[in-house]
C-alpha cells in the first residue's frame, strides 16, 4: 500500500508541478527496471531525462521511515552534483526526502554535521564522498542502491581507483546504476566488476545527435580570426542564453578579458576558480542576469539549463565525444538549439570526424543566424 501511494505522489508531482508532460524515451523504458531493484546500465544522449530516471527509481525504493543513508550517487563534477540534489529534492518534495550534496569545495564539517543529523540519499563526487566514508561521518550500513552518473567521464577524470575504493565499503549486496550519454568498452568493463546481470538499455551511436539542433560552422581559416568573428557574433548571442566552449582554462580567462576589453559583457567559469565564486556565476546565468557564459568541458555533462538556445564551440572539442556533452547545452529534451563550430584549416579533420561519428551534416552558418534563434 505504500509503494502505491509513493508512486501516486512522485507521478502526479512531476506532472502537474515539475511540468513533463510525457516521459521521454530512456524514461519509458528506464525507470520500471531500476524500481524493480534490477542493476542497470543506461545509455541516452544529453538532455533526454536520465537524471529525472534515476532520481524517480530511488525515490521509489526509500524508506521514508528510516533516515539514513538508503542511496549514493557520484557525479564527475560539483555543479552536477548540486543539480542532481536539486532534481531530487523537487521530485521528492511531497514523499520529504532529505538529500545532501557532499563536494568539494564546501565545509567538512558542515558535511559532517548534515550526515550525523540524517539524510536518504547522498549525491556527491568521488573524492569528499570517499572522505565521508573514510571518516565514518557517512555510514554504508543501510546504502542499497549505488549510481554512477556520467560514468564515461568518471573514468576519463581518474576517479577510477576512487570509485573502487567506495565500492569496497559498501554493503555487499547493493543495487547498481550506471547512466552515460556515451559508453565506450572501458566504462562497460567496469560495470563487470560491480553488477549483477544488469538490463541494458543503449542507444545506438548514430542515433545520439540531438533531434531539434541545428548545427553550422564558420571557415575562421586561422586562429587570431576566431575573436574578431565571436564578436561580429556577439549581439546575436546577446539575446538569448549562451554558452561558448574553450579547451583550456587559461584561454577561458585570455577569452573573457579580449571580449570584455572590446565591451562586451560575460561571465567565466573553469575549475581553477574556488566553489563558492563558481556558484555563483552558475546562479546568475541560471536567473538570465547574465546571458552569455564562457567555460571549459566542465560544464558539458549534464548541467541543464533550460533558457540555453545557442553553443559555440570556439576550439572544437579535442574528442568527438565531447561534441555531443557540449551541444547538448542547447535543445534540452526536444526544445530548439543552435550550434556554431568555429573551423581553422587545422580543425576540418576533427569537423569530419566528428560527423562521421555522429552521422550527420554541419552545414556554413548562414547569414541570418538570429532567424534561428
Amino acid at each position: 500500500m505504500q509503494l502505491a501511494v509513493a508512486q501516486f505522489d512522485v507521478e502526479s508531482f512531476i506532472l502537474r508541478y515539475i511540468g513533463f508532460e510525457r516521459p521521454s524515451a530512456i524514461q519509458q523504458r528506464g525507470i520500471v527496471p531500476f524500481c524493480k531493484g534490477l542493476d542497470v546500465i543506461q545509455q541516452a544522449q544529453s538532455g533526454t531525462g536520465k537524471t529525472a530516471t534515476f532520481c524517480s527509481g530511488i525515490l521509489q525504493q526509500l524508506d521514508y521511515g528510516l533516515v539514513q543513508c538508503q542511496a549514493l550517487v557520484l557525479a564527475p563534477t560539483r555543479e552536477l552534483a548540486q543539480q542532481i540534489e536539486k532534481v531530487m529534492r523537487a521530485l521528492g518534495d511531497y514523499l520529504g526526502v532529505k538529500v545532501h550534496a557532499c563536494v568539494g569545495g564546501t565545509s567538512v564539517r558542515e558535511d559532517q554535521r548534515i550526515l550525523q543529523a540524517g539524510v536518504h540519499t547522498v549525491v556527491g563526487t568521488p573524492g569528499r564522498v570517499f572522505d565521508m566514508l573514510r571518516r565514518q561521518s557517512l555510514r554504508p550500513d543501510h546504502i542499497k542502491m549505488f549510481v554512477l552518473d556520467e560514468a564515461d567521464e568518471m573514468l576519463s577524470r581518474g576517479f577510477k581507483d576512487q570509485i573502487y575504493d567506495i565500492f569496497q565499503l559498501l554493503p555487499g549486496q547493493i543495487q547498481v546504476g550506471v547512466f552515460s550519454a556515451t559508453m565506450p568498452p572501458e566504462a562497460l568493463e567496469i560495470t563487470r566488476k560491480f553488477m549483477n546481470r544488469p538490463v541494458r538499455i543503449l542507444v545506438k551511436r548514430d542515433e545520439l545527435t540531438l533531434e531539434g539542433i541545428k548545427q553550422f560552422y564558420v571557415n575562421v581559416d586561422k586562429e587570431e580570426w576566431k575573436l574578431e568573428t565571436l564578436c561580429d557574433l556577439y549581439e546575436t548571442l546577446a539575446i538569448t542564453q549562451s554558452v561558448i566552449f574553450v579547451n583550456t582554462r587559461r584561454k577561458v580567462d585570455w577569452l573573457t578579458d579580449k571580449m570584455r576589453s572590446n565591451d562586451h559583457t560575460v561571465s567565466a567559469t573553469h575549475g581553477d576558480m574556488d566553489q563558492n565564486t563558481r556558484d555563483i556565476i552558475m546562479r546568475e546565468f541560471r536567473s538570465g542576469s547574465s546571458r552569455v557564459l564562457i567555460t571549459t568541458d566542465l560544464l558539458a555533462r549534464g548541467i541543464d539549463v533550460q533558457q540555453v538556445s545557442l553553443v559555440i564551440n570556439y576550439d572544437l572539442p579535442t574528442q568527438p565525444e565531447n561534441y555531443l556533452h557540449r551541444i547538448g547545452r542547447s535543445g534540452r529534451f526536444g526544445r530548439k538549439g543552435v550550434a556554431i563550430n568555429f573551423v581553422t584549416l587545422e580543425d576540418a579533420r576533427m569537423l569530419s570526424d566528428i560527423q562521421k561519428f555522429y552521422n550527420v551534416t554541419v552545414e556554413e552558418l548562414p547569414s541570418n543566424v538570429a532567424d534561428l534563434l
